[in-house]
Parts: structure tokens; sequence; C-alpha cells
């Protein structure tokens, strides 16, 4: 075969994500029966990235490695490159092409105007101008990776007439959610539509939706609108169908972070690999 493609996933602690994921790749197999599409996860799974990569070279002298990723924190920035390059000392004769993560763009925006829209819809249809948004993400040590997810809510309050989008994180960083519930409340908002930027399920997904019924019980004045991750969306295939098309035809597309990231040089020099 010409090439192959490793599709890496995360990886979840709670078994129905890895299998979201699993099922993902089988669609994008449907889709594309002429490529050959493998899985492996970065953590939390049976087939890890070594076993990975070193699975992808005995079937290919080609592989493209594609991050199913939305944002590029450490994940995408190191521990996928470090082991990537392992690969290619262990497998020579092997061409390891690593594409570009998801990233924040018209495609994600597309999706999360959508969930928005039937959030909204759920409420009956309100004035926007009461309903508050919060774009809820994963939350990261990485100022870049949490900057996409403030990019995406400044986008989606320009293209809506929502007067309140903020955003939120489940863990590492801040704000939390029920901060940014007690500010929109504050603000005035009668209603919060509250939206997950994921990709699967999964052991947050599932904190979310805890959290999600806590708020309903602490504000019984306000109506809450929970929408659901995106990763089955059909802008994200076309993501990364353009991702994959653009290397097979060796047109120009967008550098990885990770090379020749001047932290990723420090780090490897001071001998930090990526940590939690």
């Amino acid at each position: 075969m010409e090439f192959s493609i490793l599709l890496v996933g995360h990886g979840s602690r709670a078994v129905q994500g890895n299998v979201e994921i699993n099922e993902f790749a089988n669609q994008w197999r449907a889709q594309h029966p002429e490529w050959h599409i493998d899985v492996c996860f970065i953590e939390f799974a049976e087939l890890l990235l070594d076993a990975g990569f070193d699975l992808a070279a005995k079937k290919s002298k080609k592989v493209i490695v594609v991050p199913l990723i939305l944002n590029a924190a450490g994940h995408v920035k190191m521990e996928i490159p470090e082991h990537l390059a392992q690969a290619r000392k262990r497998h020579p004769e092997v061409e390891f092409i690593y594409a570009t993560h998801i990233g924040a763009n018209e495609a994600v925006l597309g999706i999360i105007k959508r969930s928005l829209q039937k959030v909204m819809a759920g409420l009956d249809a309100p004035d926007p101008k009461t309903s508050g948004v919060i774009l809820l993400g994963r939350g990261s040590s990485d100022k870049i990776a949490n900057g996409e997810v403030a990019k995406m809510a400044r986008w989606l309050w320009e293209e809506t007439h929502h007067e309140l989008v903020d955003i939120a994180f489940t863990g590492i960083t801040f704000p939390r959610l029920e901060s940014a519930v007690q500010r929109q409340i504050k603000l005035g908002m009668t209603q919060i539509c509250i939206l997950p930027y994921y990709l699967f399920t999964g052991t947050l997904i599932e904190r979310i939706a805890r959290q999600f019924e806590r708020l309903q019980t602490q504000y019984p004045q306000i109506s809450f609108g929970l929408g659901n991750y995106f990763g089955f969306e059909a802008e994200i295939y076309s993501t990364l169908d353009e991702r994959v098309l653009a290397l097979i035809e060796d047109r120009p597309t967008q550098m990885m972070e990770c090379d020749g990231c001047y932290y990723r040089q420090i780090a490897q020099e001071h001998g930090h690999g990526h940590q939690h």
C-alpha cells in the first residue's frame, strides 16, 4: 500500500469513550474504503502510541499520523512527537508524516453554532440577549490550547446575537463552570447554554452531566441547556480529510506547533517529558 493512516485518539478511563473513537474510525473507513486506517491511543487503552506506530510500520512504508485531538497542548506538542521520534529510529525505512490536529477553525465554529441552536430550541427559543453561553473546554497548562477555546468563544459572539459568551474549563485551569454560571446570573442572564468543547464521551463528560444536574438544583430560577460533544459531526471528518489529502497531494499545510518548538527543545535538553 502506498500509505496508511494512523489515527491517534486521546483515550479515556471510561470504556465508552474509546468505543466511540473506534466507531468514529469505522465510519471514516466507510467514507474512504481505499484508505487503510488504524487506531491507537495516547493513554487509557490497550493499543498505545509505540505499539500503534510499530503496527502501522509493518503495513506501509509511508504512515500519516493523524491526531484526533481538538487543541494542541502537551499530547500533541510533546508526547506524540517524542514517541514518533523513537518510531523513526526503530523503523528508518518508514516515512512517518505528522498531520496537524483539528484545531479551532471555521469548521469547528459551525459545529458549535449548530449545537447552540439546538440548545436554544430546547429552551423554547428564548431571547439570546438574556441567554448566556458558556463554552466548556477540557483545560490545559498550555496557554495556546486554552486560547483556542477563547478564540472560538469570541467567534461565536461575533456571529450570534448572544451578548454574553464565556469560557470555562473542567480542570487544570480557570475559570471553572460554576464561577462562570455565577457571573452570568449576576449579569442578568435568565437562561444559560453550556456547550462542551469535547470530541467524545469520557469521564469528564460524565462529570459535566453531574455538574449540570447540580446547577439546575442550585439555581431553580434559571433555565439551563446542555449541548453535546461533537466527535461524529460531519465537519470533523471533513477536517481530517483535508489534513490527509493535503499531505497526500503534497500541498502546503499548517506546520505543527511542536515543529521547532522552543519549549520542546528546552524540555528535551533538560530531560522534561510530558506530564499532566
